[in-house]
C-alpha cells in the first residue's frame, strides 16, 4: 500500500523488482496510476468502492480486492475485452462501516462474479475485526474460500493479512497481502 506516499515511491518500487502495488482510495490511485504511467506496474484497488466509481477504477486497476455487492459487480463488468480479476470481500465483523458481504450469501454473489463479462473471479478477501484475535477471522475466511473453490476451482487467492496481521494471515492460507506501513514507513496522510 502506498497511500499518502508520492509517486515517487511507487517509481523507486518498481526498480526495486516491486510489481504490484496496492491503494485504496480511488482519487489518489487514479493520479499514481497516471503519474507513473508503468507498464510494469499492477494496480490493486483495495478500498470501499462506490458503484459509481467502478468504471474509473476499472481503467486502470488490474485487480479489485473489495467486491461486495450485486451492484458492484454489474458497475464493474464489462465487455471491452480487458479482464479484471477481483475478490469477494467477505465480512468478518458486525462492526458500522465495515464492508464485506454476509459469509451466508458469498456464493451467490460469487455465481454473478463468474457470470459477469470481464471479471475473473480470482478468491476472497477479508480484514480481521478490530481488538479480536486475527487468526481466527482468518480461519473463517479461509472456510468461506474453500466454499467458492467448489464453484471456481481457480478461484484459489486469499487476501487478507496487513503489516499488523500478516503472519496469522499466511497461517490460514493468504496468498495476497496488503502491507504498507512494514514496507513503505508511516504515512502523511496531509500531504
Amino acid at each position: 500500500m502506498t497511500k499518502f506516499h508520492p509517486a515517487s515511491l511507487v517509481r523507486e518500487l518498481v526498480e526495486l523488482g516491486v510489481r504490484d502495488m496496492g491503494e485504496n482510495r480511488h482519487q489518489e490511485a487514479a493520479a499514481k496510476a497516471a503519474d507513473v504511467d508503468d507498464a510494469r506496474v499492477r494496480w490493486h484497488f483495495v478500498g470501499q468502492l462506490q458503484s459509481n466509481k467502478a468504471k474509473a477504477v476499472r481503467a486502470y486497476a488490474a485487480t479489485v480486492h473489495s467486491v461486495d455487492r450485486e451492484s458492484l459487480v454489474r458497475a464493474l463488468s464489462g465487455d471491452d475485452g480487458r479482464e479484471t480479476g477481483v475478490f469477494l470481500e467477505i465480512g468478518l465483523s458486525d462492526e458500522p462501516g465495515r464492508g464485506g458481504v454476509d459469509p451466508a450469501a458469498a456464493e451467490s454473489l460469487a455465481e454473478l462474479v463468474l457470470a459477469a463479462p470481464g471479471l475473473r473471479l480470482l478468491g476472497v478477501m477479508g480484514v480481521a475485526p478490530l481488538g479480536a484475535e486475527p487468526r481466527a477471522a482468518f480461519a473463517r475466511l479461509r472456510g468461506v474460500s474453500e466454499r467458492i473453490r467448489g464453484l471456481d476451482p481457480g478461484a484459489v487467492a486469499i487476501s487478507a493479512g496487513m503489516s499488523g496481521d500478516f503472519r496469522e494471515a499466511i497461517l490460514e492460507g493468504a496468498t495476497h497481502l496488503r502491507i504498507g506501513t512494514a514496507i513503505t514507513g508511516k504515512r502523511d496522510p496531509s500531504g
